[in-house]
């Protein structure tokens, strides 16, 4: 258990591992696109769950799936794409869920589309906050909201390119995870420097 020696964000608990993911990952502005890739992958694995679950699968999905790599998953294809579903139904390190699974394909298939239409998918997904991070400045955890007009808008976006399991509160918590937005309340410690490091 880690000891609250800094004020947090309520939602991480004590958790050693779910604390870690709050002060150095969460809310730090990712523009990599195969890291976008990934935690859009992993958020959606998240669905109907709490995020410490995937969290604490996270290594298990990386190294079931090519750590995460579209163009790698999106190479599996027919048959062998079959096949490949079968045997990780059958994997109890991730969440044994067909439509999941079968959404970590079809996801690297919308994602290899952009690209092919020479579409940067970090360019993509930033231009939904004009590419600088949203600052927040919410005072405690309730007023958080679940999802925003943003996360509706690039949810639909998301749909019609052919990504699935990317409603409005999956993508928000996307965003606020890559730091599209910084929702780390203003008494939490991170707040401050998640807004400079931009």
């Amino acid at each position: 258990m880690v000891e609250r020696t800094k004020n947090r964000c309520l939602w991480c608990g004590s958790d050693k591992e779910y604390v870690a993911y709050h002060d150095t990952v969460w809310g730090v502005p990712e523009y990599c696109p195969k890291q976008l890739f990934s935690k859009l992958i992993l958020d959606g694995q998240q669905a109907g769950l709490s995020w410490i679950t995937i969290l604490k699968k996270q290594n298990n999905y990386l190294s079931s799936f090519h750590y995460l790599d579209p163009e790698r998953i999106h190479a599996i294809q027919g048959e062998a794409r079959q096949t490949y579903i079968e045997a990780q139904m059958n994997n109890p390190g991730i969440i044994r869920n067909r439509l999941k699974i079968n959404s970590i394909f079809k996801n690297a298939d919308a994602y290899m589309a952009l690209e092919k239409e020479g579409v940067c998918f970090s360019e993509w997904l930033w231009s939904t906050v004009q590419g600088e991070p949203v600052q927040n400045n919410w005072e405690q955890q309730t007023d958080v909201p679940a999802y925003t007009e943003a996360s509706e808008a690039l949810s639909k976006r998301l749909k019609k390119q052919g990504f699935t399991f990317v409603g409005p509160t999956i993508v928000y918590a996307f965003m606020q995870a890559v730091g599209m937005v910084n929702d780390h309340v203003t008494t939490c410690f991170r707040h401050q420097a998640v807004q400079q490091s931009k």
